[in-house]
């Protein structure tokens, strides 16, 4: 199972440090070897899936360079020279220079080329070998509410974009990073269908993109529904309905043994000829291993196509479900339509730091809300306390019949909008303070444990009524 993020070469060395080897190979080459080639051979153990090698060697003072290149037991995989840090290949990824494909059990060969090394010198090599996923740095550290997009497609999937002569053609990658980053979001997720060949991509374009967190995402396209899966780069086989995945719950079940997250999306599109099980229509899939759904695609927030209503259902029916949201941009180039596009609607997730183990944690959490105008500054914060215990956003709160909680809500960047509070899906009183004057308010409401379970959320609107935040639940 792969989950980490995958950062700059410079970022895994430094996490390399504190995670010990699984082989060590040692040698040395002197003026002997200059102009030569070595081949230094080492076993790989069956169930490996991602292998990383680390080299270092002395006399660089010197001039000594040794190059690196790599064979497996079939075939060449690669030829980095003289670059630098750490080298990593799995099936669907490697660092550039390097070809993706199954790590085979086997020997293996380091293949080592001396360019240069003076008479009389002598060069002690160490080859550090990891037979396990490396956890990444992360491109931020500290608590905060970082802002996202987690629904992105590419030519890797039904991308497309402009040429530079004008004409519609598959888009790469990069563009989609790039309008990310012009846009200001801290994190996306590309999500080409079906597809693992977007992982590649993602790691020779990450450490160019270093305030830009690229989450691993693919939205499993079946024929009775959509969804995204974050946190693995393992192949998920989405033929439901065939042999080898009879039903939903089936690739449910493998998504929950990779510890991947399963976010249905939108599931009040039109299912058939329109748009190939677009529409959630699983009836009898089990909620229990699902973690969020897509409240709001693109810009439907409201209407027939949100899928907040979906959404409240299943919270009414028990599941704690995280609402998200995602732009499912296949034109990261598109003009002219308001608040389309990259980071519109924007998800923001409150996570210890910014890495991809992080955001996940903070979105199965719940502690996310939706900026449906994927503005840089909109804020929602809400929480409860009772009898001395405090929630935010996507937790539970203990609250017996009688006792009082009390709820409060603060939200900035959002001037002359008012607060909508929502319990089991209708609409209840807030009398502190209702509407925000100013960039910012402070408002509260009580209510009263009543011995059965609950669910409460906050949407902001503006003056219009127009939806501009939704807010995750707090349980009580």
């Amino acid at each position: 199972m792969i989950r980490a993020g995958l950062l700059c070469s410079l970022a895994v060395a430094a996490v390399m440090q504190a995670q010990q080897p699984d082989l060590v190979l040692t040698g040395s080459v002197a003026s002997a070897d200059n102009h030569t080639y070595r081949e230094v051979p080492f076993q790989v153990p069956a169930g490996t899936r991602r292998l990383t090698i680390e080299l270092s060697y002395t006399g660089r003072e010197q001039h000594t360079t040794i190059d690196m290149g790599l064979f497996d037991p079939e075939r060449f995989r690669g030829w980095g020279g003289g670059k630098q840090g750490p080298v990593t290949l799995s099936e669907t990824d490697a660092t550039p220079s390097y070809l993706p494909g199954p790590i085979r059990p086997g020997e293996w060969k380091l293949l080592l080329g001396v360019p240069n090394i003076r008479a009389g010198v002598r060069s002690q090599f160490t080859a550090k070998i990891y037979f396990a996923p490396v956890s990444a740095m992360a491109v931020r550290t500290g608590t905060a509410w970082y802002r996202g997009d987690l629904h992105l497609h590419t030519a890797h999937s039904d991308g497309s974009c402009l040429s530079q002569s004008g004409k519609p053609v598959p888009c790469p990658a990069f563009k989609i990073l790039d309008a990310a980053a012009a846009k200001g979001l801290d994190f996306i997720a590309i999500t080409d269908h079906n597809t693992t060949s977007h992982y590649d991509a993602i790691r020779e374009l990450q450490p160019y993109f270093d305030r830009l967190l690229v989450i691993h995402g693919r939205e499993i396209t079946t024929f009775e529904g959509h969804a995204n899966v974050y946190g693995t780069t393992e192949f998920i086989d989405f033929r439901v309905g065939s042999p080898a995945v009879p039903t939903i719950n089936a690739l449910l079940q493998r998504v929950e043994a990779l510890h991947g997250l399963f976010s249905v999306n939108h599931p009040n599109d039109p299912s058939g000829e329109a748009c190939m099980g677009c529409g959630w229509t699983a009836a009898d899939a089990n909620f229990g291993l699902i973690q969020a759904v897509e409240a709001v695609n693109d810009g439907n927030g409201e209407g027939p196509l949100s899928g907040i209503p979906f959404w409240e259902s299943h919270l009414s029916r028990g599941f704690h479900l995280t609402a998200i949201g995602g732009s499912d941009t296949h034109r990261p180039d598109e003009t002219g339509k308001p608040h389309s596009g990259v980071g519109y609607p924007t998800t923001v997730v409150m996570a210890s730091e910014l890495s991809e183990v992080a955001i996940l944690d903070g979105i199965r959490a719940g502690h996310v809300f939706i900026d449906l105008e994927g503005t840089r500054n909109r804020q929602l914060e809400f929480r409860a306390t009772c009898r001395g215990k405090t929630a935010i956003m996507g937790d539970a709160l203990d609250a017996p019949s009688g006792a009082a909680i009390h709820f409060a809500v603060r939200v900035a960047g959002a001037s002359g909008a008012a607060v909508e509070a929502i319990e089991d899906g209708r609409a209840i009183p807030v009398t502190a303070q209702p509407a925000i004057s100013g960039d910012a308010i402070q408002g509260s409401f009580e209510r009263a444990g009543d011995g059965r379970h609950h669910w409460i959320r906050i949407n902001i609107r503006d003056r219009a009524g127009r939806l501009l935040l939704v807010g995750n639940p707090i349980y009580y």
